[in-house]
């Protein structure tokens, strides 16, 4: 039977449980304005009752308190994180995507347009007199004008790949942090709670950290508990499959700058990304997601256009052949000069390449190795680079590159079939210059040096630009020098519908504008909508974690009112103890 003043107890222990329901109560009001915390309740239940010899059978003993615990919904938080990677992912796409477009806009505004008619204006202001120096000097100034163009898109292609790639290096600078802040935190969480105690703010601190990964890449998070009642859990973060996080301990990655271009476009020292531990990281995984995905595929995204085919190869010799290939034009050519070629899944460096044409005018390449073969090739299936999904920096470059080799391939070759003023043969009107050599990268007859020739060194060739003399307008000289024969036939070439399967050369870059448009348009929807899918994600786990000020402030009156009854229960019984000690003792 309990002790005659066991009323007392019973009292003591609904004020002890209220005054903890007030303090929770009053932690959720502060946190309100507090990123990433969870809302927290006093759990609490029945005291465990006493056995009385008596008809009643068993009595009460009070109220105690099980803990506090957060209220926090698993599917919600799963929901959060794989929408939030995806939000990541096309919010950097469509970031990205909003540059290029703004450049490539310059084509039909005021860039390439304003550039390539006033050329062809020239031009036909040199047809009414050819002799004109004044006129040639004004056609070899816009020409320089349509080439400087080129180079100012190249350029612009190539901030923006280095910019998504000093961005790589952020974003794996920011995994690890991550990693490191989550380890750290679960250690102090096991710590805390190997004691009976409840972490709940270290865990907030941690969920935080864990969205926050959650927008870099795609993640998933595995906690369990490690043997029975101890306190302590353990927790693995992944990203991409690969243990990124294991409780205490934590894995980093590291960017290493690539010594072998991709593409012949990129920039110098694109990063790659391998863990510290020496475990490869799949930077090409479809699975990556996150603003890390986004990055690579816009800085390396070739819409699958790397050059494949099938390999031979003599063991003991330093060549191999490529056949078949995905690639018969010099003018859709972008593997780097020097690079890695891959044969059936080894990798080769080649130190040169060379390419002729069959009987059939398909292409061979020639690729001279480093090291001699180990053994032969046959019917190898061989790339080189990697073939990515997306229309990112290097596809765009390539398209500036097919068009401008077919544009000069084509300017050029009527160019050269006429004389200029002193009746010499033609020369390249169009040409490059070699970043090694500083040489013109035209110097033969047929269009195997086209390959050389890019958006980034495009020009108008030296000679001609210094001396306009050398601008071939006739055919034959010897007919007069008011012979513009070649002039009509270049001029008639910004309206030749046979140059690009789009149509005239206008068309082509039109066409790619619109296609920039569409892709960027694209991203936008996409980064829209995820937007707004996960507001509706957020304001649902916040419907369940979230501190609702009207709903605390209810609780708080709640838990006054039961406060001041179990101090009135106290109260009372002081009043019954003093009348039965003072008043009935004898």
């Amino acid at each position: 039977m309990p002790s005659t003043f066991f009323g007392l107890n019973i009292g003591t222990s609904g004020l002890y449980t209220y005054q903890g329901a007030l303090n929770t109560t009053s932690h959720n009001i502060t946190n309100t304005e507090t990123e990433g915390y969870t809302r927290q309740v006093l759990n609490q239940q029945a005291g465990i009752p006493l056995r009385v010899n008596s008809t009643y059978g068993m009595a009460g003993t009070g109220v105690v308190v099980t803990g506090v615990t957060q209220v926090r919904n698993e599917y919600y938080d799963l929901k959060y994180w794989s929408n939030n990677t995806l939000q990541g992912e096309y919010a950097a796409k469509d970031h990205y995507m909003t540059q290029i477009e703004n450049y490539f806009n310059e084509i039909s505004l005021e860039g390439f347009t304003t550039s390539f008619n006033s050329f062809y204006d020239s031009l036909q202001e040199l047809a009414k007199d050819p002799a004109s120096l004044t006129v040639r000097q004004q056609v070899v100034n816009y020409g320089k004008s349509l080439t400087e163009y080129f180079n100012f898109l190249s350029n612009s292609m190539k901030a923006i790949q280095e910019e998504c790639n000093f961005e790589v290096k952020n974003k794996v600078d920011q995994i690890n942090s991550l990693g490191k802040q989550i380890a750290t935190l679960t250690k102090q969480i096991n710590t805390l709670e190997v004691n009976g105690g409840v972490a709940n703010d270290l865990r907030d601190q941690r969920a935080l950290l864990v969205d926050e990964l959650s927008e870099i890449a795609n993640i998933s998070v595995t906690e369990k508990k490690v043997g029975d009642d101890i306190g302590v859990t353990s927790y693995t973060v992944k990203i991409d499959g690969q243990t990124l996080v294991d409780t205490n301990n934590y894995n980093t990655l590291v960017t290493v700058p690539r010594t072998e271009k991709l593409n012949q476009n990129d920039v110098e020292g694109l990063y790659d990304i391998t863990w510290s531990n020496g475990q490869t990281f799949n930077t090409n995984s479809v699975n990556l997601g996150g603003t890390l995905q986004a990055l690579f595929e816009v800085r390396d995204g070739n819409n699958q256009d790397n050059l494949k085919g099938t390999a031979n190869g003599t063991s003991g010799t330093n060549t191999i052949t490529l056949t078949d290939s995905n690639i018969n034009s010099i003018q859709k050519l972008n593997i780097p000069e020097t690079g890695i070629i891959t044969v059936d899944n080894r990798e080769y460096k080649y130190t040169g390449l060379s390419y002729t044409t069959d009987v059939d005018g398909d292409y061979v390449y020639t690729f001279t190795l480093e090291e001699t073969l180990a053994a032969d090739v046959v019917d190898e299936d061989t790339r080189i680079g990697t073939s990515i999904n997306y229309k990112g920096i290097p596809y765009y470059m390539a398209q500036m590159n097919e068009f401008i080799r077919t544009f000069a391939s084509e300017f050029n070759t009527i160019h050269k079939s006429g004389e200029d003023l002193d009746g010499e043969a033609g020369l390249d009107f169009f040409n490059g210059t070699h970043i090694v050599t500083g040489d013109d990268v035209i110097s033969d007859s047929d269009n195997k040096s086209y390959y050389y020739l890019t958006a980034a060194n495009f020009t108008v060739t030296e000679t001609v630009f210094a001396n306009p003399k050398k601008i071939a307008a006739a055919e034959d000289v010897d007919n007069g020098v008011e012979d513009h024969v070649i002039l009509d036939k270049l001029i008639a070439l910004k309206s030749d519908k046979t140059m690009f399967k789009q149509g005239t050369p206008a068309a082509f870059l039109q066409t790619l504008v619109a296609e920039i448009g569409i892709d960027k348009d694209k991203a936008s929807s996409f980064a829209e909508g995820q937007d707004n899918i996960l507001k509706m994600i957020t304001n649902q786990r916040l419907s369940i974690s979230g501190v609702d000020i009207d709903e605390e402030a209810m609780n708080m009156v709640r838990f006054q009112n039961a406060y001041n009854l179990s101090a009135k229960v106290i109260s009372i019984m002081d009043q019954i103890y003093n009348k039965l000690i003072n008043d009935m003792a004898v």
